[in-house]
This record gives C-alpha cells, structure tokens and sequence, in this order.
C-alpha cells in the first residue's frame, strides 16, 4: 500500500519576502548659455525648448511593513501570528493525490484550531456522521474558554496510506499522525490539568467526494 507523508508546514500561507525599496530622488538640470533664462510663468511653464514641469516633488513610496514573527504559545501567553493554512488545488481534486492532500489539509487545520481556539474553518471539512471530528472540535472551543489557551498540540506529520478506488465516491485511508504535548493554560499561565503526552496514532478515515469537494465522513483510532 503506497504512503503519502505530508507536512503540516506544507499548508501555510508563506509569509511575503520584505522588499527593499529605494527612495526616488527629483533631479533638475540647469539651462546653460550667456542669456539667461526667462522666469516661469504662473502656469508652471518654462521658455521654449525646456520641459513643462508643475514644479511637484512626487511622493516617496511606503516601504512595507515585515510580518511579525511567529510565537508558539507558552505559559507566558498565547501563540502570535499564526499561520493560516491554505487548501491547495490539489485537494479539491477528485483522485488519489488529491484525497491525500485534503487530509494533510484537515490536519494541519486541526493543528491550527489547536493553537489559535479558532474552529472555523475545520467545521465545514467534517460532516456531522464523524463522532470524533465532532469531538476533537468540542475539545478544542471547551478549552479555550474562559482565557484559557493551549500550548503545544502542534501536529508534526500525517501519514497516509490509501487505496484509491476511482469508481467510487467513497474511500478510505489510515493516517499515521505525531503530534506535541498538549498543555492547557489558565488565564495566569497556570497548568488547568495535567498536560497530555505527545502522541503517534494511527486512524482510520472514511471519505467522500461531493458537490465538487472532499468531505471526512468518518475518523476513528486504530487500536
């Protein structure tokens, strides 16, 4: 059975490049000769033969703002500058590479759920059949509430294996997932419980292709 290792990286929205702009600077040109020349007219021109100019120094243009940085979450604070995953093309295909991709997708937005309390856009990758999809995003808004945050949970890799089965709409793939320590912080820092050890599961995920778009129907722990 193939496997596919995706990164969770892989699904972030690359930070832009800082670009280096240089300032313009207007430079005149003196008119040469014995005779000097006439003086502008209120109109902003000049004598025949010297360009027109309105006399305007155009503007320097704004040099970009950098991106702030990312910060992990700590017993200091919360994560910063998260980045947010992007679906790529490849996951609204309806083939083998593009189940595969989608999966990575709804991890590394599982990962970022974790590490911002931000459920949004897991919810509509899940249907309401997938009990666990169900509770993993309970989990996540429960812990969150109240100032809590949480720290670490990052998901690191997600293994998959499938056999892709292109008469049907339904597929199934296992999906080997590491992920970080999970720490739940109260409002002054504090330990809320006991943190949860890092993990290397494996799951079963059942799939469909719908309306044009991936949906996980079913997710459960291989024991």
């Amino acid at each position: 059975m193939p496997r596919h290792s995706l990164m969770s990286s892989s699904f972030v929205r690359a930070r832009p490049a800082v670009l280096a702009l240089a300032l313009a600077m207007l430079l005149t040109s003196c008119q040469g000769g014995d005779t000097p020349s006439s003086p502008p007219s209120e109109t902003g021109s000049t004598t025949a033969g010297t360009p027109t100019s309105s006399g305007a120094v155009p503007a320097a243009p704004a040099t970009p703002i950098a991106p702030a940085p990312y910060k992990p979450a700590d017993a200091n604070g919360k994560a910063q500058n998260v980045p947010v995953p992007v679906m790529p093309e490849l996951a609204k295909e309806n083939s083998k590479a593009g189940l595969e991709a989608f999966i990575g997708y709804w991890y590394a937005q599982l990962s970022y759920s974790y590490e911002t309390g931000s459920t949004e856009h897991l919810t509509p990758l899940s249907s309401s059949t997938c009990a666990l999809c169900t509770s993993l995003r309970k989990g996540v808004e429960s812990a969150w509430q109240d100032g809590r945050w949480i720290a670490g949970a990052t998901i690191k890799s997600a293994t998959i294996e499938t056999d892709f089965n292109p008469s049907v709409s339904a597929q199934v793939a296992t999906v080997q997932v590491i992920q970080e320590p999970i720490e739940i912080r109260a409002r002054d820092g504090s330990l809320y419980q006991e943190p949860t050890a890092a993990t290397n599961s494996a799951s079963r995920a059942a799939l469909t292709f719908e309306n044009q778009r991936w949906i996980l129907t079913g997710l459960g722990l291989i024991r």
